[in-house]
């Protein structure tokens, strides 16, 4: 009985075989290659049990075909990423436009099968160029000023760098020519930075100017410090409205918050740049909360002392108003609502959004009365000043916030300020009626 299954088995090998040997490979481009330059990276994953013969890469333009890449020696991995450039260095026959990118894999098994993959790309070659304004820019630690540009060629952004953030330029409003970019210098920026409008494209060409700059070294903000005396009572309070179900040392887990969630809750605030909208959503100067005393201001160094020994430093980016208890907090100005909930430290906290990336934090509130997505007016009551979040006393943290860097509101607050700043580089319809 055994020789007939042996047989069966031996007739059955080589059709196995043949059918191990028939497969095509699997082929995996990051669909985000859209563009291609001078010499633009390509990763390729292949993966084929039978290893792959061979991979070609090829440019097609205009009816011509060009090898832009082959392997060299076949891989007998079964799971391989091959990586190689292609564009005009390596083809220089292409020119800026549309072409198709072809990738073939061979398998390496019997019957070498090919897997055939195209996309429309775009040819890049050529850099943009950007040119700035000649306006001279009065920078101070923590505010802010706005710079207009011109840019030509192909490009996928631009605006202001300075150090390592970075500000979007906008089209200019109504129509007229150019870009524009409200960019701050932060209250933490290295003195002596360079401001630098910038442009770049798909194909990883990136252009640079500076902006014209002054530093008035004698006028820069001096940042006052301050001791912040944690008693028992707060710090209990704070632990059970923060970290209601935490256990282990009370002053790990104060220092905790004051460092971690703080940064996580200043990373949210940062985020909301992305709900913003292109267009002006006010026309008059921002307002501060009426009759409000200034019990802290912006970028003060505060050091949490307790029981006499000082257990963590953090900086204050923003003024605490204080009027009365549960005083209507006021809108700055007109723009829209795009958060309205808690957010850790910050308590019950409102963000509105004025345009062009510029928003305003409300922070401790006892009583949130809007809603993420409400317009709201200048002066317009969106809820209740209170004690919620990381506060020792009924207050407002107001702060203000450009394209996700928190600065000093103060200068928003000078009808002039934004009459020289602002107002004289771009059209802002009604400011000051």
């Amino acid at each position: 009985m055994r020789i007939p299954i042996i047989a069966a088995n031996l007739l059955l090998l080589p059709l196995s075989l043949a059918l191990t040997g028939c497969g095509k490979p699997s082929l995996d481009v990051d669909p985000s290659l859209t563009t291609i330059g001078q010499a633009t990276p390509v990763p390729v994953h292949v993966q084929d049990s039978r290893g792959v013969s061979k991979l070609t890469a090829t440019l097609a333009q205009n009816g011509a075909q060009y090898q832009a890449w082959q392997t060299t020696a076949p891989s007998k991995s079964a799971d391989t990423t091959f990586n190689f450039n292609v564009g005009s260095k390596t083809t220089p026959q292409l020119r800026d436009g549309s072409a198709h990118l072809i990738i073939e894999a061979t398998s390496g098994g019997l019957f070498h099968r090919t897997t055939h993959w195209e996309r429309e790309i775009s040819v890049v070659t050529q850099p943009p160029v950007v040119s700035a304004d000649s306006d001279q820019h009065y920078l101070y630690l923590g505010m802010a000023d706005l710079a207009t540009m011109n840019v030509t060629g192909s490009y996928t952004s631009a605006g202001v760098r300075v150090g390592n953030q970075t500000f979007r330029a906008w089209p200019m409003p109504g129509g007229k020519p150019g870009l524009f970019s409200l960019f701050a210098f932060a209250w933490n920026m290295p003195p002596g930075t360079m401001p630098l409008a910038y442009a770049s494209n798909a194909a990883g060409n990136d252009v640079t100017m500076p902006l014209t700059v002054v530093f008035p070294k004698k006028e820069q903000p001096v940042y006052t410090q301050h001791e912040i005396q944690l008693t028992d009572q707060f710090m209990q309070k704070v632990l059970g409205e923060l970290d209601p179900n935490g256990t282990g040392d009370p002053v790990e887990r104060f220092v905790k918050i004051n460092t971690e969630m703080r940064k996580s809750n200043n990373k949210t605030l940062a985020d909301l740049r992305l709900k913003t909208v292109d267009r002006f959503l006010w026309h008059q100067p921002f307002t501060r909360q009426s009759h409000a005393q200034a019990e802290a201001t912006f970028a003060d160094v505060r050091s949490y002392i307790y029981h006499s020994k000082k257990i963590d430093q953090q900086v204050h980016l923003g003024y605490d108003l204080a009027v009365t208890q549960h005083v209507g907090v006021e809108a700055s100005n007109d723009g829209r609502v795009v958060w309205a909930a808690p957010i850790g430290i910050y308590g019950n906290c409102i963000v509105v959004d004025h345009g062009y990336g510029l928003q305003t934090i409300y922070g401790h509130l006892s009583r949130i009365d809007v809603h993420e997505g409400d317009m709201v007016k200048r002066s317009q009551i969106m809820g209740l000043s209170g004690m919620t979040g990381m506060a020792g006393g009924d207050h407002v943290h107001f702060a203000m916030q450009l394209d996700g860097v928190q600065i000093d509101p103060k200068e928003w607050w000078d009808e002039h300020w934004i009459q020289d700043h602002v107002v004289r580089r771009v059209d802002l319809p009604g400011f000051g009626k």
